[in-house]
Formats: C-alpha cells, structure tokens, sequence
C-alpha cells in the first residue's frame, strides 16, 4: 500500500530529527531533548513503518535496535585492503624516535633538514571496522578479517549509535570509512553490573567485549550492549577530493558527523612524538576507554605514497605500544578483606606479575558471587587485568592449567579481624562484617580514607603507621589524630622525630579545609567526592546538610533513594554527630558558603579544560572553578561558556572556536577566580 505523501513526509522528518538527535547524544555528548520525548518520536517512526513498510528507509534509526537473526555472516572483499601497521616494541619514549629516524633514512633526509610532521593518535583497544557509505547513506559494514575479506556486519554496526547511518553535508559517490568499534568503561562495568545482577556472565574485558557484540548472530542482542566508534582513516573513496593531510582527512571526516576522537594532534619530529607519547601516557589511566598505546602516522599524504609499503604494512605508520594491561600469573593464595564499610572482599594473592606498568601481586574477585561464578581456585593460572587507576582484577582462569585436587575456596562466615558475624543482606552482592567501628580494619579503613588526598590530604599518615595506631589503641576515630602528640609519635616503629614532626604539621594543616573534602572524608557510604561536591555546594553548610531529610536530600543533582538513605542514615547515628562536633571542637574548619549553589559566584558556569596549563594541573584548575560553584565537563557543547586552552589544546580549542565559545588562557583564569572571590 503506497503510504500518504504527508505520512512519507512526516517519516522523513522524523528521520531526520532522530539522527540529530542521535547525533547531539552519543557525539557531541549534548542531549537536545529530554529521552521521553525522544522515545515518542522514536514510537510514531516506528508506528509509521509498520504500517507502510515501503518507508522504511535504510537511514532510519528504528533499524538501530537490530534485526532477524543470521545464520552467519557473509564474506566482504574489501576495495582497499585493511593492513595493518608495525607496531614498535620498545614501550619507551624513545621508540618513537626510531621511527622517526627510519622515516628520514627511507625518504633520504640529510642531517639538519627539517622535522617531519606527524599525525599522532591512539591506539584503541576495540575491534577495526569498514564503513562503506554509498551517497551519503551506510550501506555496509565489515570486519578486517584477514585484511583482503572481512565479515559482513552491517546489522550489528546498526545498533551503534554514535555511528550516523546518513552523512551530513554533501557526501561522496562512495566514502568507506576505517575506525574502531570499542566499549567505554562505564558502559562495560555498568553492562557487566545488569549482567551480574540477573545472574548472567559477564563480559571479559571491554575489548572482548567489543569482538563479541560485533560479531554476535543475533543483531537484537547486539542492540543492547552500548558500543561506541571511532573513525581514523579512509578505504575505498569516489567523486570526493582527499586533503593534503591525514590530520585534515580526519577533520573532513568529523564534518560528515563521524564520530573522532579529540586526543590527536600534529607532532613536529621525534621530539613532538615523544611529548605526545608521554602526555598520553600520564593521561592514559584517565581515558574514558581503554587504549593500548598511540599511534604515528607521516601526515604528508603525498609523502605517505612516496614512502609505500614493506610486505603488508605501511612504512609511514608505526604503532607504540605501552605496557600490557592483562598479562598470566598464578594464585598462591586467596583471603578476605574488611573494607571501611564493612564490605568482605575476597582477594587473590598472585605471583608478582607487571602489568598495566606496575608490578601486581594482589587482585580483587569483587564479591562471593562473582568468586563462585569465576570458580578462582589457589593454584589456578589466571589472567590479571590493571587497566587505569581501577584495582586489579582477576579476570578468567585458563581451566586447562588447573593443577590436579585443586579446591572451592569456602568465604568464612566471621570477619577475620574482630570475629564479628558476617552478613549478606537480601538485595545485595556484598557480605558485610557486623562489628562496625568495634571492628579494627573497618577502622583502619575509616581512618585511612579520612587523611587521603582527596579528603582531608594528611602528608604522610599511611598505611603503616595507621596500622600501628589502631593496633595500640592510640587512635579510634578520626578526632584521636588531632591529639597525637610528638612524644607518642616519635617512639613508634619506623617513626623518627623528623618524620613524626613532618606527620604533626601535616595533621595541623589539614584544619583548614573544605566542606566538599569534609564531607567525602567523612566515609558515607556512597557518598563519592563528586556527590560530596554537589553536597556542599547545594547546602553551603554541614548543619543544613545534617538537618536535611532524604527528601530534602534528593533535591540535589545525582542524589537518588539510595544516596539519600545512606546519608541520612549515617548523620543519624548519634556517635557519627558527636565524632563530627569533636572535629570541629579540635580546630577542624572551612570557609563557610551559601545554602544553594546558584549563590556561589561561578554557579551556572559551563568550563572546559583543554590542553597543558603551564602552573596548574587540571584538578588543580577544576576544583578552583568548583569551589566557586562552577563545573567543569569533559566535552565542548553549545552550553560551555569558557574553554580554558593551555598548550597542545587539539580539537576541543577547534570545536569552541567553531562554536563561537570564549576562549581563555590560565592567566585570564587566575584573574576571572581572583575577581570572582574578591
């Protein structure tokens, strides 16, 4: 039945607008509308399809959430064969200046001529992928396969959303985009958390978990596992004219709507490429998703086609690696832990292992469920992962090397620190250690939390000699170290009199604080040093923040039922007020704020931090803007009001530039934040 041309209309613009929508969400990561409303649209698209399917066009985003089920896939001979690139060894920064050498001895560059410039990029740790756009519309989608023919995945690419099934602009006869489809981390913990949670197995680690959608039969299935994508090369291309540089290709390509990621940049020689690898590297734990090391590529394309190839890769690209993130060791031992909360954590100890660019010797198996599920046995060899600043995990156990007689590790059913029973409440995973502050490792916790740098930041009180203060009944709660003295101090282990002085004057500066960092020292459970933020900043003083209700309490951004419960819960409990008063009686203060946030004289404030500072590092910066009510996002949107730009800024100096966006420098951001408390 031919439809209605208002109803073809309409379909169309819905299209339209959907992909928009689509577009502002998953890219630019600024919604443009509340996701009830997009549902509607979404609804009357799909109303609209149903009823003449002849309107089903091959951009429309109802095909997002999959199809039927194939038997298999089916072979795609790529037009430009996927090779892949050499990768460089040596994790070290100076591999890179073996690259560069190379590059100059293969193009015949005498000593002294000038740097070669280099696009510089990551390296993720996901699954390559060819989009083939034909008219501006996604036609199909491939896997590398051997390089020469890949799979055909086009139902499954579908689902990710970032990807745009229409380009925008006026696209080419033929575009086939080259990228990477991988899986951030919050949307792999918060995957594996549903996963866990309706006792189903979860996902190794992200990469695998990015092959596994990808390559999954039933497209439906596919749908619901989040993927993200981004785009960093060209195949086969017709009626379109290609940029002088790869680095102007990729901005070509975020033109089209394709998704690029802004940590790239234009490297000048070895030199720039060794700044751009260690700034990586330092930034590497930070990133939203995992990577395995950076990529450098001659951005000169007529240079590129001089250099060619060696066998099936590239002379003009390198890849260099950083250090592993999973690597093989053995268990020699599994014991339980008493976390600050209460919480038993089993942990596995491992025969010292690097990884991730440490050396491992311990690693988390989260809880009891997932130790079961896992069936981690002592003796088992087993894959470790280190991937940020996340605890190490244990993430499978190669079965085939399991050592004969091996045995199920049984949880104990009292804590192993003070005897106390242990429960497992009903709607939780985790079993938790009943004695409380009575129990000394949730006090050592408790206390080690307190003096953490992003709490109350005591130079010097760690693990060790908190263990001794516990262990001798010095101290019992937090008030008990703004009584040590130097005397006590100084006849501990390990203690001398410098390092007991040093450890004194550290306890006397930390006095002087914040609310936020009070708040989040204080150990709520659940309360993060976000919610913390948000905490202070909406109530401007402790004494509103205690006399709060959980209603009250949810007025505040990001805090729901459970938060609320739990900060009620803890300001509630009579010894929790009185350690809080003690702290205050022993000189523990802060500036006093506002009682809502929009008072603070930066509230409302969108800012954007880019590039290097030259005297500040990026948290130092965010939490100056905070502390005057403003917030700082990970992203450029037409709701930024400032981009603060230090060098080596990349593309989110672009984008704020294109968007019109003030741009300042960290000198205009010292003088904005002197006037603004002034």
């Amino acid at each position: 039945m031919n439809a209605p041309v208002d109803v073809a209309a309409r379909a169309s613009q819905l299209r339209a607008e959907l992909e928009q929508h689509n577009h502002s969400y998953y890219v630019l990561d600024n919604p443009t509308i509340p996701d009830a409303e997009y549902d509607k649209l979404f609804q009357e698209l799909q109303q609209i399809e149903q009823e003449f399917p002849a309107l089903i066009a091959p951009d429309s985003p109802t095909l997002r959430v999959g199809g039927k089920p194939l038997p298999a896939f089916s072979p795609v001979r790529h037009a430009v064969p996927m090779l892949s690139i050499r990768t460089e060894t040596d994790t070290e920064p100076s591999g890179a200046r073996s690259f560069d050498a190379r590059v100059r001895r293969e193009l015949a560059l005498p000593e002294g001529s000038p740097e070669i410039d280099y696009a510089a990029e990551l390296k993720f740790d996901g699954l390559a992928i060819n989009l083939r756009y034909e008219n501006g519309v996604l036609r199909q989608a491939a896997t590398r396969g051997d390089g020469e023919t890949g799979e055909d995945v086009t139902q499954n690419v579908r689902t990710i959303r970032s990807i745009p099934l229409r380009l925008r602009g006026v696209a080419p006869e033929v575009l086939e985009i080259r990228g990477e489809a991988f899986m951030s981390r919050a949307d792999f913990d918060r995957y594996n958390e549903r996963q866990r949670a309706s006792g189903k197995a979860a996902l190794v680690n992200p990469r695998n978990g990015a092959a596994g959608t990808i390559r999954q039969l039933d497209p439906a299935l596919a749908a619901q596992r989040p993927l993200s994508f981004f785009a960093y090369g060209l195949g086969e291309f017709v009626g379109w004219h290609q940029p002088a540089t790869h680095a102007e290709v990729l901005d070509a390509l975020a033109a089209f709507g394709l998704p690029v990621c802004e940590y790239r940049t234009v490297a000048g020689g070895a030199g720039g490429l060794i700044a751009f690898h260690q700034r990586i590297r330092d930034l590497r734990d930070q990133l939203p998703f995992d990577i395995d090391g950076v990529v450098y590529k001659v951005n000169n394309l007529a240079l590129q086609n001089q250099l060619g190839f060696v066998t099936r890769e590239p002379r003009w690209a390198v890849a260099h690696k950083y250090p592993a993130q999973e690597m093989l060791t053995t268990v020699e031992a599994i014991e339980v832990q008493v976390g600050r909360t209460g919480a038993i954590t089993p942990v596995a100890r491992l025969a010292p292992v690097f990884v991730g660019g440490v050396t491992v010797t311990n690693a988390t198996l989260h809880n009891e469920d997932e130790l079961r599920r896992k069936d981690v046995r002592v003796g088992d060899t087993v894959v470790v992962r280190r991937a940020g600043d996340v605890i190490p995990e244990v993430v499978s156990v190669v079965l085939a090397k399991r050592p004969a007689g091996s045995l199920s590790f049984d949880m104990p059913g009292q804590c192993p620190a003070c005897g106390s029973a242990i429960e497992k409440p009903e709607d939780e995973a985790v079993a938790r250690c009943t004695g409380g502050l009575f129990c000394p490792a949730q006090r050592k916790q408790a206390l080690l939390h307190f003096a953490s740098r992003k709490a109350m930041d005591i130079e010097g009180l760690g693990e060790k000699i908190v263990d001794q203060l516990v262990d001798l009944a010095i101290v019992k709660t937090p008030v008990d170290i703004y009584k040590l003295g130097l005397l006590g101090l100084a006849t501990m282990e390990r203690m001398a009199e410098k390092s007991a002085s040093n450890l004194l004057a550290a306890i006397d500066k930390s006095r002087s604080t914040t609310l936020n960092r009070f708040i989040y020292a204080l150990g709520i459970r659940n309360v993060g040093e976000a919610t913390a933020k948000d905490l202070a900043r909406h109530f401007g003083s402790l004494e509103a923040l205690i006399a709060a209700n959980q209603g009250r309490l949810q007025l505040v951004p990001d805090v729901g039922p459970i938060v609320a419960a739990s900060i009620a819960h803890f300001f509630a409990e009579a010894h929790n007020v009185e350690v809080i008063e003690q702290l205050r009686a022993a000189g523990v203060h802060w500036p006093e704020g506002t009682h809502e946030a929009a008072a603070m004289p930066l509230a409302g404030r969108i800012f954007v931090l880019t590039g290097t500072l030259p005297t500040m590092s990026r948290e130092e910066a965010k939490e100056k803007i905070e502390r005057l009510g403003g917030k700082v996002a990970g992203s450029v949107s037409a709701k930024t009001h400032f981009v603060v730009a230090g060098a080596e800024a990349g593309s989110k100096l672009d984008k704020a530039t294109a968007l019109g966006i003030q741009v300042i420098n960290e000198t205009q951001l010292q003088e904005m934040l002197a006037n603004e408390k002034s």
